[in-house]
């Protein structure tokens, strides 16, 4: 039996085009707290549009195999895309880049952590 991974994939871009009343629209929202941001399943949306145009999505995701990693990251830049355009906002530069969490060695306290659990 596989053992499930969890996947971070942050999906990066730049608003474009938008109108006058998107942007303050968007500004009204605030683009979530910089300091809180969060891998999720539905994805976690962070920009500071008062500052520059670029846009950040973060979602988690479980595969089994190595293999399904590719996919998970096209699966993350669709939620994304799907989110603007439901939304009329335009955008460009999409790109995305994945980390398999089961491969980022521990720091000191994980190591401490790991040890007690085991």
């Amino acid at each position: 039996m596989s053992e499930s991974r969890t996947i971070r994939v942050t999906v990066r871009g730049s608003f474009d085009n938008l109108t006058d009343e998107q942007k303050a629209e968007l500004i009204a929202n605030g683009g979530d707290d910089l300091l809180t941001v969060a891998y999720t399943e539905q994805g976690h949306l962070t920009y500071d549009l008062a500052a520059r145009p670029f846009f950040t999505f973060r979602f988690a995701e479980q595969v089994t195999d190595e293999k399904e990693i590719p996919q998970a990251a096209i699966r993350a830049e669709m939620k994304a895309v799907a989110w603007l355009e439901d939304r009329g906002y335009g955008y460009k530069k999409i790109t995305s880049q994945t980390v398999d969490m089961s491969e980022v060695p521990l720091g000191k306290r994980g190591r401490r952590e790991a040890a007690k659990s085991s």
